[in-house]
């Protein structure tokens, strides 16, 4: 008779691949864990995007850091948020010790001390890595909204504010810019073009304008700007390992709003810029969104139904989405729907919500035989998650209580001065570290109301002046060329082309 098969062996025969794979650990049954039974997401399939949740304390942080050192292996570029300042160690090996040595061996892990390729960024100049900014225009009237906190009505009005800009060929790269335009719009001198737009309430435009002051007192003009971060700096290899982009955000703990916003800026440019790719052995990058309630929290009907739109669609593109937040409902459930990756650690049951959360989130599993879920979620260990991704057929795998891997990399932060000095020897220091301020609306818009300076020409003497010339009679071009219709069209056609600006998905600024 053929020998049974153990029941870990059964679930790690739905997650078997044969391509590669990104191996997050061994499966658990009645709390022993078989080193032999592996617990994989196929590397063609990170683009199907994913969900990593469970109460503070659990290990999500570093299951996203043994992730990202597998990703960089296989030359998979990822950017990832480091919002708490502990993901930093990805760029120094690691050190063995006891719980190293005892982890590899329940997981199967021929575990090596191994540092990986780091590109330490910030958002705008008071970070400790690589300042990275957007333009006010680039950033586009949704997100901003976003990040100013205004309401439905508020980012319609904002949604017109910018068409007006754009339509006058107004560059708006950095707040003071933003700022002269509202001013514009709601001054004496402006109340036509406000009213050109549609009927602007100016009390709603001096709501935004406030906001504005606000985002500025906070050092949001430090973000605002130029040179603006091209998304080609975030796909980069170096000896065949993929690049960590790492945001350092520990100095906007305090402002979730912007870094949180900032991140889905990133994923919109992503989507805009990359062309289709249909289905590759291994995504062109990962995204890795900590945080990700942040995102979700106050945000409109409109915003929302924007990530659901680029979440859908920016797979065809070769990326990968990984939301990491506490409870999976964090998460809207048309988002939820489309992440093929669940690696859920432990969730806490203390209140009625969550237990209410429990619930929700048990239903969301296809039914095993091998767990109560309600109890499994509630009693893994740390570094410990009930797992399910798509297999290579695009089918969901068994559900899987898995002891995950240890990190290779060092599991701690290097120290500030370690990153400052990573970020001072970066290529893109030089390309980014200097900001940039030329002409747009707000010195066009100076200039415009600036009153004009008088300065007759000087009348040459009699005896210098060059004789007149006959005049001649004009040919047929010059007579229509010198048609004031015509001169009146040719006008207006050059200065659309010239300011012609075109928004996608996000309202994000496209050429």
């Amino acid at each position: 008779m053929p020998e049974q098969s153990s029941p870990a062996q059964e679930i790690a025969a739905g997650y078997a691949t044969s391509g590669s794979a990104v191996e997050l650990g061994s499966v658990v049954v009645d709390g022993q864990v078989d080193a032999g039974a592996r617990v994989r997401i196929p590397l063609a399939m990170m683009n199907r995007h994913g969900l990593v949740a469970g109460a503070t304390g659990t290990g999500k942080t570093k299951t996203l850091q043994g992730i990202a050192e597998q990703l960089s292996n296989a030359g998979v570029p990822v950017v990832m948020a480091d919002v708490k300042g502990d993901l930093s160690g990805l760029a120094q090996q690691g050190a063995s010790n006891d719980k190293v040595t005892a982890r590899a061996a329940d997981t199967g892990d021929d575990w090596a001390p191994t540092a990986f390729p780091v590109q330490f960024l910030s958002l705008g100049t008071s970070g400790i890595g690589v300042p990275v900014r957007a333009t006010i225009s680039g950033f586009g009237p949704i997100l901003l909204s976003k990040v100013l906190g205004l309401n439905d009505t508020q980012e319609s009005t904002l949604g017109l504010i910018f068409h007006w800009a754009d339509s006058k060929g107004l560059p708006l790269l950095d707040t003071k810019d933003l700022r002269s335009v509202i001013t514009h719009l709601t001054s004496d001198a402006g109340k036509a073009d406000l009213q050109g737009i549609g009927g602007v309430s100016s009390a709603t435009a001096g709501v935004i304008l406030r906001a504005l002051s606000n985002l500025d007192a906070q050092g949001g003009n430090e973000f605002f700007g130029e040179p603006e971060l091209a998304v080609a700096d975030l796909i980069r290899q170096t000896d065949g390992k993929g690049v960590i982009s790492l945001l350092e955000l520990g100095n906007l703990q305090d402002k979730p709003a912007l870094f949180s916003t900032f991140l889905m800026w990133l994923l919109a440019e992503l989507f805009e810029e990359l062309p289709e790719e249909g289905d590759l052995d291994a995504p062109k990058l990962v995204f890795f969104f900590d945080e990700a309630h942040l995102l979700f929290h106050d945000a409109s009907k409109a915003f929302l139904d924007r990530i659901e739109q680029t979440v859908k669609l920016i797979r065809s593109k070769g990326v990968g989405v990984f939301f990491c937040t506490q409870l999976p409902t964090d998460v809207p459930n048309a988002v939820l729907s489309q992440l093929g990756a669940r690696v859920q650690h432990a969730l806490r049951a203390f209140t009625p919500d969550d237990q209410k959360a429990l619930t929700q989130t048990v239903k969301t599993y296809p039914t095993t035989p091998h767990y109560e879920l309600d109890k499994a979620l509630t009693s893994l260990g740390i570094g410990e998650a009930v797992v399910t991704v798509l297999s290579e057929k695009g089918a969901p795998t068994p559900v899987a209580w898995t002891r995950l891997r240890a990190p290779r990399s060092l599991m701690d932060t290097i120290g500030d001065d370690a990153i400052k000095q990573a970020a001072a020897a970066s290529e893109l220091h030089g390309k980014y570290s200097q900001a940039v301020d030329r002409e747009s609306a707000y010195e066009m818009m100076a200039q415009k109301m600036a009153p004009p300076a008088e300065a007759p020409p000087a009348e040459q003497p009699q005896e210098q002046r060059a004789p007149e010339r006959e005049k001649e009679e004009p040919g047929f071009i010059e007579q229509v060329m010198g048609n004031s219709a015509v001169k009146s069209f040719f006008r207006s056609a050059a200065s659309a082309l010239g300011r012609e600006i075109t928004r996608g998905v996000f309202g994000t600024r496209r050429r």
